[in-house]
């Protein structure tokens, strides 16, 4: 039985301008650039009112109006566009700089180079098919991504060729002899074989790193060195030699080819800390600040609509006056976006005066978000947005700003140190430990204490585990 009731909720919604403001807060300022010209793209009211250097050239502001006027979308071309003749979108009058051609530059891929070299092997045509579908499952890094037998299911069932696993493997040990070496491995045990087979198998060095490999691999990943050296009854410089071998092996061949189409990364800094004369200044990057307006052929046409009201005029009336209100609030909130990236760096900037001013991590403060929340009233989420993926230039180099919050510990006087600069008392003392004899978790714990830091062994741990940093034993290294 169905009941119709009251009933009273009390919700908190956020506005869509508060909704695109969390997001463009989001966006650090290389990637601004991007949706500003979306957002341009997709609502004709807005438009950048950057300096153009083709303005140079128009004789004043009321040519330029004009030149606007006449390059701005009308609004036929928004409303009604079924009745639009059909010859309207038709056009064959290019400039001749329109018709030519622009050059790219082009690559082989990692997986065309595999298929080019599947003609000079002799295969059958079903051997072929065979050798595709293996290319077809080798991953980015050089690596057979799928097991024999679903690639014997995927052939029947994709291409009703019927195989036994004996046939392609066949195959594959074929494409393992194919460049770059390695290729097609289904281990990272077999793709160095592969490559060390490759080599002069006569040599002696060669010879014990297949051994090694072969017999040993696992205690040779976990550098359990003193036990390849009993079982194998070998010296420990042969030892070495042979590690040095293997150490010179690629064990992603995948990536080798794709080196040098890699697309470099530039980082680009949100903010910008100067030192001029003993004194800290702060400035945002430009980017973080376009010139955005309305554009003035839909600001007189919602003016024009707005005062001869009519049936016939209520739609297009509508139509401008959303896009107009919607560019309004882009407009503000990549202003109140500018706002709130300059007071909370602001902020952080004078939190941490000391260490923007000398670049001695020893000098940085323990800072959560909500030491910054607290002090420019704004919420921990809203920092926290800020922070995410934004980056500062400073006169000793460009930083993550996310890096420069940690939380605090108290050391043997009681004073509030940053976790920070305990990593970068471990960091130095890994860098210049003997890596023969690699320093452990309880030495580095030792180590801190003869400091005046009190921290526990598993807090060491942890830390060297957030620098990325293996235990004692996986750093160890033959003499």
């Amino acid at each position: 039985m169905q009941q119709l009731r009251l009933q009273q909720k009390l919700l908190q919604k956020l506005s869509p301008q508060q909704i695109l403001l969390m997001k463009l807060l989001q966006i650090p300022s290389i990637g601004l650039d991007a949706r500003i010209k979306q957002e341009i793209e997709e609502n004709p009211a807005l438009e950048d009112d950057s300096p153009d250097i083709g303005d140079e050239s128009l004789p004043d502001n009321e040519d330029k109006a004009d030149k606007d006027d006449e390059d701005e979308f009308d609004i036929t071309d928004y409303v009604d566009k079924d009745d639009i003749p059909e010859y309207k979108t038709r056009s064959n009058n290019y400039a001749e700089d329109d018709k030519k051609t622009i050059p790219f530059a082009s690559g082989i891929s990692f997986h065309e180079l595999l298929i080019d070299q599947i003609s000079h092997q002799g295969f059958s045509e079903k051997q072929i098919k065979i050798a595709e579908t293996i290319i077809g499952n080798i991953d980015d890094s050089g690596y057979l991504a799928r097991d024999l037998e679903s690639m014997v299911d995927d052939l029947i069932f994709t291409q009703n060729i019927e195989v036994a696993t004996k046939e392609i493997e066949t195959v594959l040990k074929v494409i393992q002899t194919f460049d770059p070496i390695g290729v097609g491995a289904r281990s990272l045990q077999e793709c160095l074989l592969i490559q060390l087979r490759r080599k002069d198998v006569e040599n002696e060095n060669v010879a014990l790193a297949i051994q090694v490999l072969e017999r040993y691999f696992d205690a040779f990943t976990k550098k359990h060195y003193d036990k390849i050296l009993k079982k194998a009854k070998i010296e420990e410089s042969q030892l070495k030699s042979a590690i040095d071998e293997i150490l010179k092996l690629n064990p992603k061949p995948g990536n080798s080819l794709s080196e040098t189409s890699k697309i470099n990364h530039y980082i680009i800094p949100d903010f910008v800390i100067t030192n001029n004369e003993n004194e800290l200044e702060l400035t945002l990057n430009s980017r973080n600040a376009p010139e955005l307006r309305l554009n003035r052929t839909y600001k007189d046409m919602l003016q024009s609509y707005a005062a001869k009201p009519s049936k016939k005029n209520k739609e297009a009336f509508q139509f401008v006056k959303q896009k107009v209100d919607s560019a309004k609030w882009f407009i503000d909130a990549i202003k109140q976006r500018q706002h709130t990236l300059f007071i909370t760096m602001k902020t952080i900037m004078e939190y941490q005066y000391a260490y923007f001013f000398s670049g001695d991590e020893r000098d940085l403060r323990p800072m959560i978000l909500k030491d910054i929340a607290d002090q420019v009233n704004l919420d921990i989420s809203t920092i926290s947005r800020v922070a995410n993926s934004k980056y500062v230039q400073t006169p000793f180099g460009t930083l993550l700003l996310k890096s420069l919050f940690s939380e605090s510990l108290k050391n043997d006087i009681g004073e509030d140190v940053s976790t920070i600069e305990v990593k970068k008392i471990l960091s130095d003392c890994i860098d210049a430990e003997d890596k023969t004899k690699p320093v452990t978790d309880e030495q580095l714990t030792e180590i801190l204490k003869e400091k005046g830091y009190m921290i526990a062994r598993r807090t060491v741990a942890k830390y060297r585990e957030q620098l990325n940093i293996p235990v004692a034993r996986l750093r160890k290294e033959l003499a």
